[in-house]
């Protein structure tokens, strides 16, 4: 089947994720030449929202508005943030992943105007962050530090520190890169200092099920790898029902070799309780994998964990 002609792409207004669309389209320029793309930017109610996301409905804020234009035929194709996509829930109905790209940098990275590492930050330093995952795991291993409430996209949240809204703040690697803002990173956050979020620095394409001929055509962007990572982390949310305060995180790694691995935690907000779980597999399905995993925090305990949590 040939490509179509045009395809329109629907994404969050936001800086960062214009930044992402023109990756998409990039890729698909070089992958057919002849190929025209439009982008239809809105903006979700989690962009307008400044408060708790919990009161919106979780993560499924940043997506909900951009569904909405995709389902409608407003749109051929939709890029997400994995990340921001709920995993508790399946897909819109009529919709489905076409392709997950190449895995971008899952990291965490600090920001310090003075260019301070995170272990030379002293007590009381205020971080900028309003990350349920990042709290937690800072409440473990520098309780010396405080959170204070921050969201908004990068650029905004790097004016608010400007500001003096904050000391630090605490950022992806992978947004960072994405709008070009790698020059304020005072330090890059190990995964064993910091845990990343599921779905952390993949890119993923939803169609609409009945679009074949745009399913073709952005198939060919899919990155093998990545498919199998995200496959694995988000069966493993799915498993455990986590919900927008849980403070759940983890990565999949998928070896040259064919071995997959999963690595997660789930913390209490206060870090005072950390759950761990690891398991390799070769072949395995990247879905069993995720299951496996979570059956195994099941098991010590996160069930009661995540369920204590007020949402």
């Amino acid at each position: 089947m040939s490509a179509p002609d045009l395809i329109r792409i629907v994404s969050r207004s936001s800086p960062m994720a214009l930044a992402q669309v023109e990756r998409v389209r990039a890729e698909l320029t070089a992958l057919h030449p002849g190929i025209r793309t439009e982008v239809v930017p809105v903006t979700t109610s989690g962009d307008r929202w400044m408060g708790d996301l919990a009161k919106l409905g979780g993560k499924g804020a940043f997506t909900k508005e951009v569904d909405a234009a995709l389902i409608a035929g407003e749109a051929d194709l939709a890029v997400h943030c994995v990340k921001d996509v709920p995993a508790d829930r399946p897909l819109p109905a009529g919709t489905t992943f076409a392709a997950f790209l190449e895995r971008d940098d899952i990291r965490d990275a600090l920001i310090h105007p003075e260019g301070l590492t995170l272990d030379e930050l002293p007590a009381g330093t205020r971080i900028g962050t309003s990350s349920v995952r990042r709290i937690a795991q800072l409440a473990a291993s520098h309780p010396e530090l405080e959170c204070v409430p921050m969201r908004g996209n990068a650029n905004r949240r790097l004016e608010k520190l400007a500001a003096g809204d904050a000391d630090a703040l605490l950022l992806a690697v992978s947004g960072l890169e994405r709008i070009g803002r790698t020059d304020v990173i005072s330090e890059v956050l190990s995964v064993e200092t910091m845990c990343p979020p599921i779905g952390a620095g993949i890119l993923a394409l939803q169609c609409r099920e009945d679009d074949t001929a745009t399913i073709d055509a952005v198939s060919g962007l899919g990155d093998p790898a990545a498919y199998r990572e995200a496959t694995a982390e988000r069966m493993f949310l799915h498993v455990l029902q986590g919900h927008c305060n849980s403070p759940i995180a983890g990565y999949a790694r998928a070896e040259r070799s064919g071995d997959l691995s999963l690595r997660a935690r789930v913390f209490t907000p206060d870090g005072k309780r950390v759950l761990n779980a690891h398991e390799w597999a070769g072949p395995l399905d990247p879905a069993t994998l995720g299951t496996s995993v979570a059956v195994a925090l099941l098991r010590q305990g996160a069930r009661e964990l995540i369920d204590g949590i007020a949402h």
